[in-house]
């Protein structure tokens, strides 16, 4: 429930990309402007999109796709998305 307290505290929002690690910000290269964009999400695009299934460039990839794209729409599809993989636990490992 820690992630709740980023979210009131205006952190972090319910869905968004997840944040990365500073090693990982180097090999973003160019995308990482997009990121700069929004706050960090709890649950995105890549988590229900196949989570540990993609490899990291394709993770990337989703979540510009979603940083460009975003809607209201698109944001209940991923909550409902999320809410099903967390019940299935498909891709966590």
């Amino acid at each position: 429930m820690f992630w709740l307290i980023n979210v009131l505290k205006g952190e972090m929002a319910v869905i968004g990309p997840r944040p990365y690690l500073p090693d990982e910000i180097k090999e973003m290269g160019k995308y990482f402007e997009y990121y700069k964009r929004v706050k960090p999400g709890i649950t995105g695009l890549w988590q229900v999109s196949g989570r540990n299934e993609l490899p990291f460039y394709e993770r990337i990839l989703l979540d510009v796709w979603y940083i460009r794209n975003w809607s209201f729409e698109l944001d209940f599809m991923i909550l409902l998305k999320t809410a099903y993989i967390v019940i299935t636990r498909k891709g966590a490992y």
